[in-house]
């Protein structure tokens, strides 16, 4: 369950909430004064990697999936899997040999902006 962090306009307190993500409240009342207050993003955006996390029955997406996944990898099977997914980057491929005069063509070095 998620914890976000909050201000008081009136009072200036700051505090804390749980709320699972479906019940999120972007300016709950102070718990001091019961007036509007605003999130700290500036607080929260830090560590918000490791604070927010869904449960099962919350994941939506196949890249909410992947990334509870990650999140439950080690260091050392991160690189691993690292080094298998961009192996074929630093391998030399076997180019068969062409016919005399002939070359393979080079992939072009700029990028196409598409408008």
């Amino acid at each position: 369950m998620p914890n976000y962090t909050y201000s008081c306009e009136n009072c200036g307190v700051s505090f804390e909430l749980f709320f699972y993500i479906k019940d999120y409240e972007p300016n709950p009342k102070c718990i001091n004064c019961d007036k509007k207050s605003n999130r700290l993003y500036s607080v929260d955006i830090p560590t918000q990697a490791t604070s927010v996390k869904k449960s099962d029955s919350e994941l939506k997406t196949l890249g909410d999936l992947a990334m509870r996944n990650t999140e439950r990898l080690s260091q050392e099977q991160k690189h691993e899997l690292d080094i298998k997914h961009n192996s074929y980057k630093t391998e030399k491929t076997q180019e068969t040999p062409l016919p005399k005069g002939m070359k393979y063509a080079s992939k072009p070095k700029t990028k196409f902006k598409w408008t």
